[in-house]
C-alpha cells in the first residue's frame, strides 16, 4: 500500500473493558512475548516479538528525528530573546532602563495558556501531522518578522502571536508519540525528544556566538539571529508536513504487515484510543480528578523557575563579566550537561519505575542552585556562580520530564 491507506481494522476492546477482552475477541500472549489476536470472524493475527521490535526501530528512525527537530525549532524561537538581549537589542528598541524587557518576556505567556487547549482540541480533530507543522510553520514567520521590529510596540504583538502557535506544541507531540509508541516505550522516548531543548539552548548559544561577531552589516548583528532561526524554522516545518505520517498506520514507509502489527499494537496497550473521535464532554472530565489540580500545581512550580532559567540565562551569565560574545558561549555548557543529566535519570526512572525520588532531587539541586547563587558575590566567585547556574538548570529541566 503505498498510498499510506490502511484497511479498517476490526475493533479490539481490551483497552475499554474492566473485565478482559470481548468474548468474540481474544488476546494471549506467550512466553516468548509474541502476542496473538483472534478476531470476531475467528481470524488469529499474530504480533510476533521480533517484528514488533524492528517496526519500533522503523518508526524511531523515521519519525522520532523529525519531531526532535521540531522541537529544537520551538525551543529556539522561544528563548533567542535572551540571547539577542546580549547583544544590542535592549539598546536598539529603548528597553534598557525600565521593565519593558520583562513585561516583552512575560507577555508570551498570556495566549500561551489562553489558546493551548483550543489548539489541543483542532489538533485531535485534524491530527498533529498537520496542526503541528502549521503552528511550527506559523511561529517561525513570528520570529523571522522580528527582524522587521523596529519599536518595542511591534516586539510586544509578535511575542503575542509567537505565545498563541506555539501554546499546544508540547502537548501535541506527547499525543501524537501515544499513537505510535505503547505506554512502556514512551517515557524514555519522550526523555530523548524533550532532550532536543536543551540541545536547542546550547545550539543557540553557539549560534549567537558565531552571529554575533557579524560586524558592519545592513542589520544589527542580533536580528540575523531571529532570520536565520526563523527561516530554519518554516523550512523544516514545510518538510514536517510532507513526510509526517497521520499515524504508525497510515505511515507509507511501513508495509501491510507492519501497519497491521501498528495498528493492533497500540489498541492493545496505549496511552490513546485508536481513531477515537474528539468529545468536549468527555476531555473535560479530567477536571473532576482531584490528581490533575496536583499535577497542575507541581507544573507551576516547576514552570517559573525553568522558563525563568531559561529567559534569562544569558543575563546571569553576563552578570558573570563576560563580553557579549563569550556569554553565548558560555551558555553552551549548562544546556549540554542538562540534557545528558536529564537522559541519565529519566533512563534511571523508567528502569526502576520510581518517579518521586528522581522528581525530589530535581527540586532539592533546583533549589540549593539558587540558593548560591542568591547568597554568594559573583563578581568574587564567578566559578562558583558558574556552577551554580549549571546546577540549577541541569535539575530544573531533568525534573521537569520526570
Amino acid at each position: 500500500m503505498s498510498d499510506g491507506s490502511i484497511d479498517k481494522q476490526p475493533a479490539i476492546n481490551a483497552k475499554v473493558s474492566h473485565e478482559g477482552p470481548d468474548l468474540t475477541t481474544s488476546i494471549t500472549v506467550d512466553d516468548n512475548g509474541n502476542t496473538y489476536i483472534t478476531g470476531e470472524d475467528g481470524e488469529v493475527f499474530t504480533i510476533g516479538q521480533k517484528a514488533e521490535r524492528a517496526l519500533v526501530w522503523k518508526i524511531d528512525l523515521h519519525v522520532l528525528p523529525l519531531l526532535t527537530l521540531m522541537y529544537l525549532c520551538n525551543a529556539l524561537d522561544k528563548s533567542n530573546m535572551g540571547n539577542a538581549a546580549t547583544a544590542g537589542l535592549l539598546e536598539d528598541l529603548g528597553m534598557e532602563d525600565n521593565n519593558k524587557y520583562n513585561i516583552l518576556l512575560s507577555i508570551f505567556f498570556i495566549p500561551y495558556v489562553l489558546t493551548a487547549p483550543f489548539l489541543g482540541m483542532v489538533g485531535k480533530i485534524y491530527g498533529p501531522s498537520r496542526v503541528l507543522p502549521a503552528m511550527m510553520f506559523t511561529f517561525g514567520t513570528m520570529t523571522l518578522l522580528t527582524a522587521a521590529a523596529f519599536n518595542w510596540g511591534g516586539l510586544v504583538a509578535l511575542r503575542w502571536f509567537l505565545g498563541m502557535a506555539e501554546s499546544a506544541f508540547f502537548p501535541l507531540v506527547i499525543y501524537y508519540q501515544t499513537s505510535f509508541y505503547r505506554r512502556g516505550e514512551l517515557a524514555r522516548r519522550l526523555a530523548i525528544f524533550y532532550a532536543a531543548s536543551n540541545i536547542a539552548y546550547a545550539f543557540g548559544g553557539l549560534l549567537s556566538f558565531g552571529v554575533f561577531h557579524i560586524q558592519g552589516g545592513a542589520l544589527p548583528s542580533w536580528k540575523y539571529l531571529f532570520v536565520l532561526e526563523g527561516a530554519l524554522t518554516i523550512i523544516i516545518a514545510a518538510v514536517a508536513f510532507i513526510f509526517l505520517p497521520y499515524s504508525a498506520a497510515h505511515a507509507k514507509f511501513l508495509t501491510k504487515d507492519e501497519k497491521k502489527i501498528a495498528f493492533y499494537r497500540i489498541q492493545i496497550d496505549s496511552s490513546s484510543i485508536v481513531n477515537e473521535k474528539f468529545n468536549l464532554r468527555e476531555a473535560g472530565r479530567i477536571f473532576l480528578q482531584p490528581t490533575s489540580w496536583v499535577i497542575l500545581a507541581i507544573e507551576v512550580c516547576l514552570g517559573v523557575p525553568l522558563q525563568g532559567t531559561a529567559l534569562f540565562l544569558p543575563q546571569i551569565v553576563a552578570r558573570l563579566g563576560y563580553d557579549t560574545v563569550q556569554t553565548n558561549l558560555h551558555t553552551v555548557a549548562p544546556n549540554i550537561t542538562g540534557a545528558v543529566m536529564l537522559l541519565l535519570l529519566a533512563f534511571a526512572s523508567d528502569y526502576t519505575r520510581w518517579r518521586f525520588p528522581f522528581v525530589a532531587l530535581g527540586f532539592f539541586f533546583t533549589f540549593t542552585g539558587f540558593i548560591i547563587y542568591a547568597a554568594i558575590n559573583v563578581l568574587e566567585h564567578l566559578q562558583v556562580a558558574y556552577f551554580a547556574v549549571s546546577d540549577n538548570h541541569d535539575f530544573e529541566c531533568t525534573r521537569h520530564r520526570i
